[in-house]
């Protein structure tokens, strides 16, 4: 299945990922810029910090207290941010889009 990280610039990675894989793993095998997922996952540090595409962000089921948490201690937090680790990738996510916050790069 494919993912779509849009930069600040506008410049954007296509990748694709296996379904159960985290996006933010899809994105650090690819190596994309600005998701960099230090804590491998297990929503300890927000850096995999991103903004979740209309419609994608509607299909998510609500981020748990926990991810709540993280991300309101994140920079530019707006109302479809979501910690890429907490998202799997299926068949209905297909085509995801996400963008990578200014202060992630």
């Amino acid at each position: 299945m494919r993912v779509k990280f849009i930069d600040t610039d506008g410049t954007e990675y296509v990748v694709e990922g296996t379904a159960g894989e985290s996006v933010m793993h899809c994105a650090t095998h690819h190596k994309v810029p600005g998701i960099i997922g230090e804590c491998g996952g297990a929503m300890a540090c927000a850096t995999c910090h991103g903004y979740v595409a209309e419609p994608w962000a509607s299909l998510l089921p609500p981020p748990s207290a926990q991810e709540q948490q993280m991300i309101s201690g994140c920079l530019d937090v707006r109302a479809t941010s979501r910690l890429t680790c907490q998202i799997r990738l299926s068949d209905a996510l297909d085509g995801l889009t996400i963008e990578v916050p200014q202060s992630q790069i």
